[in-house]
């Protein structure tokens, strides 16, 4: 007799349903980073300052890490297949709104339009993932996240090929992308609510049996390299565009091809990252690919413009490979919570970076963005707290109980 889980449902990963859900991905954060990419446009036409910017950062990024633990804490006991539809809804609302918005305060509330959009697809979409890898949790969610980070490095490009040249209306363009996902999530909310209807089988092992103290000295190292990755990344992600700019005397569609190749390269990161852990344990990879960034971060805000374009690269490259470890290895410490681990996890890294954009944001305005680049090329230092993670690499999925031995 064939039976599902929430936590593996199937011997062999779906990929029909991790390529779906990765192209839902992609789509949900090419208008995520659009909303990045689209800055220096609301910079000029509303007359906007580094701060603000920041806060509108914080506003999309904030109602994303707030909500995202919620919602998984939420599904975690009651799940709900076609939320994923219904935030996607909420992100086209915030596009329309986006496009429309003449003040300040109205650009704020289209940011937390998209940011709760947001906070609902990424708790459920990983726990899709999760339930078709088949046991290689870390292959699914290097395919689930990479499709994030390709619309990440899409996002950008399209920013400076529509809404550039065209203005704040064109944004309104982009809602299709919203309902275009809208039907793909629908069509991954069926087979969901199929899955939930199958007979449940025991529950896979945990593979490591940590005592409750460790667990949670070990979620907060994880924190702590969180917040390393993530308040860098905000740096990059926000600002690399002004920095280039000023730095290099680049125009604007010159440094949204600089934000590109960073974000290209977060996406191969993110694609191998996962794969990797599947093989040498999640904990060589975060350790290598957080502290071992350290280098490339401390020499880049000394080096010309081609050299520039060579070290983001490296740093988004390994930076990125660390998430999916990073996320599986804390579904590994707290089973049975798939929903509450990524929304918190997912939800701590826009959260971080929210507050990362408004903090640097600030310091840029006051100390200027070359002395903001100097100060956070320190944080992949904490990338040595690694050496407190204990080896909880499992084995190989095991296999269902059989009926017989059951009885």
């Amino acid at each position: 007799m064939s039976s599902t889980s929430v936590s593996s449902p199937a011997r062999q990963p779906a990929f029909k349903i991790l390529g779906a859900i990765s192209f839902s991905h992609f789509l949900n954060d090419t208008i995520q980073s659009l909303m990045l990419a689209i800055y220096p446009l609301f910079k000029s036409g509303l007359g906007l300052s580094f701060a603000q910017i920041g806060l509108i950062t914080l506003a999309f990024q904030c109602t994303a890490s707030l909500l995202q633990p919620v919602v998984g804490f939420y599904t975690d006991r009651r799940p709900k297949p076609f939320s994923l539809a219904v935030g996607m809804g909420c992100t086209l609302v915030g596009l329309l709104t986006l496009s429309q918005a003449s003040t300040f305060p109205t650009v704020l509330l289209a940011a937390a339009l998209v940011g709760t959009g947001s906070s609902i697809f990424h708790p459920e979409s990983a726990r899709v993932a999760r339930m078709a890898s088949g046991g290689r949790h870390g292959l699914a969610q290097s395919i689930f996240q990479v499709g994030g980070n390709a619309g990440s490095a899409t996002g950008p490009l399209l920013a400076a090929w529509i809404v550039l040249p065209n203005g704040q209306r064109s944004i309104a363009i982009f809602s299709l992308i919203a309902l275009l996902a809208m039907v793909v999530l629908i069509g991954i909310g069926r087979w969901y609510r199929h899955q939930q209807r199958q007979p449940a089988k025991v529950p896979l092992s945990s593979g490591h049996a940590l005592p409750r103290s460790h667990v949670f000295r070990t979620l907060a190292v994880l924190l702590a390299l969180i917040f390393s990755k993530f308040f860098y990344l905000a740096s990059i992600n926000s600002y690399l565009i002004f920095y280039v700019m000023h730095q290099y005397s680049l125009s604007t569609e010159a440094a949204q091809y600089h934000l590109f190749y960073f974000l290209a390269a977060v996406a191969g990161g993110t694609l191998l990252g996962g794969p990797i852990g599947d093989r040498i344990g999640r904990r060589q990879v975060i350790w290598v690919s957080i502290l071992g960034v350290a280098p490339f971060t401390l020499a880049l805000p000394y080096v010309g413009p081609g050299m520039s374009i060579v070290l983001t690269m490296i740093i988004g490259f390994m930076l990125a490979s660390a998430f999916p470890a990073i996320l599986v290895y804390a579904q590994e410490l707290f089973p049975g919570r798939i929903g509450t681990v990524s929304g918190l996890f997912f939800g701590l890294a826009f959260g971080l970076a929210g507050i990362g954009a408004a903090v640097l944001g600030q310091l840029a305005d006051h100390w200027g963005i070359v002395a903001v680049y100097r100060l956070c090329a320190y944080l992949p230092l904490l990338g040595l707290l690694a050496v407190f993670l204990p080896n909880i690499r499992q084995p190989a999925p095991v296999t269902p109980v059989p009926e017989a031995a059951k009885a």
